[in-house]
């Protein structure tokens, strides 16, 4: 969640890399899409990735998880993250 307090290795996020995840948030907003959903995915665009472990304490975590994996992402939308510079032009994506 991007609307409290945000952080990064156990540390309060830097700038930088918060409004970066508000970027890429609204990116995937604009698609419809869960920005929990594109984290999940993501790695699957790599071909040495066949699979994650997603942290989960509860049942409903891991649920939410199931779920948030079986979204469908339009292949348009990691092409928007590439064009704003939020991915790198050569990245893998799903």
């Amino acid at each position: 969640d991007l609307s409290g307090p945000v952080t990064y290795d156990y540390a309060p996020a830097p700038p930088d890399l918060v409004e970066k995840a508000r970027r890429i948030d609204a990116v995937c907003r604009r698609h419809g899409i869960e920005l929990r959903a594109a984290a999940l995915q993501f790695p699957f665009g790599h071909p040495a990735v066949a699979t994650i472990i997603p942290g989960a304490a509860t049942v409903k975590e891991v649920e939410d998880n199931v779920r948030l994996l079986q979204v469908d992402i339009p292949s348009e939308m990691w092409g928007d993250l590439k064009n704003e510079g939020l991915l790198a032009a050569d990245a893998p994506t799903p």
